[in-house]
């Protein structure tokens, strides 16, 4: 199968070069090979449906800014309508906040704090505390997640300085952007998933650093399965 993972490839950013090692862990705890491509976002701005077509699923990377927000929005959104299975890791669940936000709830001005700071429309703010470096205990509050880690809550590590919004949680929600995971300190969103769709979930933090061969992440290996399912269909 062969997965896109969309952004801006920097050698020697960690949550980044692991991504491959995590694909690569994950593929053969499923018995299911993967490749997988870079794709970088101006590439995507006037034709993600055609560049992605080749693909089973997309990963949304970490390392924003990225060159080009409408184009990481534009994948997000192929993913999304056309239940392209997908996974966004740090900047992944920022982005797909902003294109949910953007073209589910119709708030064409939703915006990121990375890139405009003094929006009106704040849906992704810049933390109080960056979480750059931390391993924090999160509390999964959706059956989904439960399934997949086999626990009710997991430990995780960050490489992020922005998150949700709080204020916009709610409409989030009751569009169908679903809270599956949150911070067991204040609360606050660390996973998204959306329960319409074969596979989207996002997360604040950075599964892929956590992988081992003996250990495989959880995350990574459920995505890996729902791209093997989508592959098997198409």
């Amino acid at each position: 199968m062969r997965v896109a993972v969309v952004g801006e490839h920097h050698m020697g950013h960690e949550p980044q070069d692991a991504i491959a090692t995590a694909l690569a862990h994950s593929a053969a705890a499923a018995g299911a090979p993967v490749e997988h491509e870079w794709v970088a976002t101006p590439e995507l701005e006037a034709n993600a449906a055609d560049r992605l077509s080749g693909f089973d699923a997309v990963w949304c990377a970490p390392g924003s800014p990225y060159l080009s927000l409408d184009g990481a929005l534009e994948a997000i959104r192929v993913a999304r309508e056309n239940g392209v299975p997908f996974i966004g890791t740090c900047a992944g669940l920022q982005h797909a906040v902003i294109e949910f936000a953007r073209n589910v709830l119709g708030v064409t001005s939703a915006q990121h704090a990375e890139y405009d700071p003094l929006a009106s429309d704040l849906f992704i703010d810049e933390l109080l505390c960056s979480l750059v470096g931390q391993t924090m205990s999160i509390r999964l509050v959706d059956d989904a997640l439960r399934a997949i880690y086999g626990a009710s809550d997991a430990t995780e590590r960050y490489y992020c300085r922005f998150g949700v919004n709080p204020a916009h949680r709610p409409a989030l929600e009751a569009a169908g952007l679903t809270t599956a995971g949150v911070d067991v300190a204040d609360g606050d969103v660390r996973i998204v998933r959306i329960p319409a769709h074969p596979f989207f979930i996002a997360t604040l933090f950075v599964p892929q650093t956590a992988s081992t061969p003996e250990r495989p992440h959880p995350l990574v290996t459920a995505f890996v399965r729902a791209a093997s399912t989508a592959r098997q269909r198409r």
